[in-house]
């Protein structure tokens, strides 16, 4: 049974969505592999704030401490398409354990670079190593549902998965980080997270179940796969999605300890990242009559509408209800993100492909959270507030104008015209 509404959409039965999640979930081998990267991603979700609360804990500026957090997400967002490619054309294993000691040794130094209180300059090159060093392992499950699955109808709810699956490490990851830095300090709280990113990324390398063959692919574009049709769309609308989460860490930060209480930066946080894993979850529960494109070009101006309710946020309690209504919107958008993706780029290009979606994201990031660090310094926490629903705007408009480019290439397998083996 099925309910329709005015909208066009058709909604499953509580049953038959539950059977559509249980089926990808019962996937032959998929919880070998999901299961380790869930413990990877948990500190992948924790080191972007934390270094934001270590160098604020170090020079005791939250304009550093957005410098810092910046230069992270920049370097991140820059190297993530790399390894994707990497991981693409050698296999993901040969990639991520390399990766991961050096993504360690730079973590390790930065915490020590930290409780030196060393010079500015010395924290935010060594934030960038971190950054630029860390394993790409969400990227990597989401090419491995692709290689499992691909052309499956089942694909876009293993992705809503994979959403589900970020929100929840967003959701529980801030309140880990900021009861231990609370609790002790932020170099405890980044101890805990590099210990849980050597294990679980290492456990997952070691996993070679739904892994792609490596693929000595050639994409035939000027920008290689980011000048593939849609792609960089689609990546200007991480982009501006980042800038909500860069944002609103030194927003919330910033505003819970205007308001005398600090320590609930990361439960406030985690709101925004559970009702994003209900959003995605009855967003995946959905049978759509309305394109991919179209949902995108939407989603995007009704999440920067949500996030204005932040700038309204004087006290705790309309703290939490601003999160829980902007968090919503945001799984949805970015699933559709994937979807569209995986639609426009060849198998052999995939992991490249989703790494510069999250590259993008992680730009964004860096942009919200150097913006908002500069506002709160020089105008208070509210302003910081009004970085993402510009940034999201101004990328609405953009994919409006070209949303042609967005619909999905016809081909069950690598297209000649893009790829060459």
């Amino acid at each position: 049974m099925t309910v329709s509404s005015s909208s066009g959409l058709s909604v499953a039965t509580w049953t038959e969505t539950m059977k559509s999640y249980l089926n990808v979930l019962a996937t032959p081998g998929a919880w070998r592999f999901l299961a380790p990267a869930l413990i990877a991603r948990l500190p992948f979700a924790m080191v972007q704030m934390g270094v934001l609360l270590l160098v604020r804990w170090s020079t005791g500026s939250y304009g550093a401490a957005g410098l810092a957090a910046a230069a992270a997400a920049v370097t991140q967002a820059l190297a993530g398409p790399q390894t994707g490619r990497l991981a693409d054309r050698h296999g993901q294993a040969r990639v991520l354990v390399p990766q991961t000691a050096v993504h360690a040794l730079a973590l390790g130094a930065l915490l020590i670079l930290a409780a030196a209180h060393v010079p500015l300059p010395l924290l935010v090159i060594t934030a960038a190593l971190v950054g630029g060093s860390a394993p790409q392992v969400g990227a990597m499950v989401r090419a491995r549902w692709a290689h499992r699955l691909g052309g499956a109808s089942t694909l876009n709810t293993a992705f809503a998965v994979e959403s589900i699956t970020d929100e929840l490490t967003f959701t529980f990851a801030p309140v880990l980080l900021v009861g231990l830095a609370t609790a002790y300090s932020p170099v405890v709280a980044l101890l805990v997270a590099l210990a849980l990113s050597v294990v679980g990324t290492l456990l997952f390398a070691a996993v070679r179940t739904a892994a792609p063959e490596p693929r000595p692919a050639r994409v035939r574009s000027a920008g290689g796969v980011l000048g593939l049709r849609g792609v960089a769309l689609v990546a200007v609308a991480f982009l501006a999605m980042g800038s909500v989460f860069g944002s609103l860490q030194v927003g919330v930060t910033s505003l819970t300890a205007e308001l005398g209480r600090p320590g609930l930066a990361g439960a406030v946080y985690g709101t925004l990242g559970a009702a994003s894993a209900v959003g995605g979850f009855l967003y995946g529960a959905v049978n759509w009559a309305v394109s991919a494109r179209v949902r995108l070009v939407t989603g995007l101006p009704l999440l920067a509408v949500t996030i204005l309710a932040f700038t309204f946020a004087e006290t705790v309690p309309l703290l939490y209800a601003a999160a829980a209504v902007a968090g919503f919107v945001i799984a949805p958008v970015m699933i559709t993100g994937f979807t569209i993706i995986e639609g426009l780029v060849p198998d052999g290009v995939r992991t490249e492909a989703f790494t510069w979606l999250i590259g993008a994201n992680g730009l964004g990031i860096a942009v919200g959270s150097l913006a908002a660090g500069q506002l709160v310094d020089r105008f208070g926490a509210a302003v910081a507030f009004l970085v993402a629903p510009v940034t999201i705007g101004l990328a609405a408009l953009l994919l409006l104008i070209r949303l042609g480019s967005l619909r999905p290439q016809i081909a069950a397998a690598p297209s000649r015209e893009h790829v060459s083996l």
